[in-house]
């Protein structure tokens, strides 16, 4: 991450042409299907009880509401559907009604990926069995900063879902958020921490952080984009064959920037106009930027 810039990206972008289509961009639309109230203290997040962010408690979306919005994202041309709920970990009930959400999914014939927080014992398993494909469990930040964000749960505990994930059959989405205060060694080693799991994640979200206030990080400073781009850069460099993908924060980055992340490796996106409890990019805007740039979906 260190390299000069223009070194550094034009290296990412040879390692990018070797391995994808630079042309292409995958779309992935994501869904809360259970918002606020959970028992965590992560210190970017709307959605812990901890704060006093405006965000009520919400209750499991019925499985009615749910195939609603799969239908309508894959309508928009999205191939994969996100589902999160704010949890600690699910309970074996509440995982038997997600279940469910993943076989109708499935049955549009879209990718279904989940992020659930931590999973106990047997629960991989069941996911798998439902036809799970990604199970997302970002490692957020780099180890030496993680104590800084999160307090509630260890990172070693995430590791350990997505051990039990992988060994389940299912593939991996993990990353993390930049942003946050840390500084670029801190990054680097989000992207060397990522990098070294084995194998490396098939997907890879690097979200920028957005500072929503209530929360300890609502007065945090602003990355310089630039940064942002040499993270994206680092990842693709790091991870040649996995997905990378803009979330969190896309939608206050300019079509400028956005277009150098992806000359930088990022094929990936969350299409819709909302993440979880966050906004995300307009899909017209999407639209008009993909074509001003020549890039279709995968």
């Amino acid at each position: 991450m260190a390299q000069p810039f223009f070194d550094l990206l034009h290296r990412a972008h040879e390692v990018h042409r070797m391995h994808h289509n630079p042309y292409a961009i995958q779309r992935s639309t994501l869904l809360s299907i259970k918002t606020g109230g959970c028992s965590e203290d992560c210190a970017y997040c709307a959605q812990s009880a901890r704060r006093d962010t405006g965000l009520g408690r919400g209750k499991l979306l019925e499985l009615e509401d749910v195939e609603r919005a799969a239908r309508a994202a894959k309508e928009k041309g999205a191939t994969r559907f996100c589902m999160g709920a704010a949890w600690r970990g699910p309970k074996d009930g509440d995982l038997e009604k997600v279940i469910a959400m993943v076989r109708v999914v499935k049955e549009l014939g879209m990718e279904a990926c989940l992020t659930l927080g931590l999973l106990g014992p047997g629960q991989a398993e069941k996911l798998a069995a439902a036809g799970l494909d990604y199970y997302n469990h970002n490692l957020d930040t780099g180890a030496e900063y993680y104590d800084k964000i999160i307090t509630t749960h260890s990172q070693q505990a995430r590791i350990e879902t997505l051990l039990a994930v992988r060994r389940a059959g299912i593939k991996i989405c993990c990353g993390g958020i930049v942003g946050m205060g840390e500084s670029r060694t801190v990054r680097a080693a989000l992207i060397a921490q990522l990098a070294s799991l084995d194998p490396p994640p098939e997907s890879v979200p690097i979200n920028h952080l957005v500072a929503i206030p209530g929360t300890p990080l609502e007065n945090t400073p602003p990355l310089d984009p630039f940064e942002f781009v040499r993270t994206i850069a680092a990842a693709r460099v790091t991870m040649p064959k996995s997905f990378v993908r803009l979330s969190a924060g896309r939608h206050l980055m300019s079509d400028e920037l956005q277009a150098l992340c992806f000359y930088a490796g990022a094929n990936s996106i969350f299409y819709g106009e909302k993440l979880l409890t966050a906004a995300n990019a307009e899909a017209t805007r999407d639209e008009a930027l993909f074509a001003r740039l020549g890039l279709s979906p995968y």
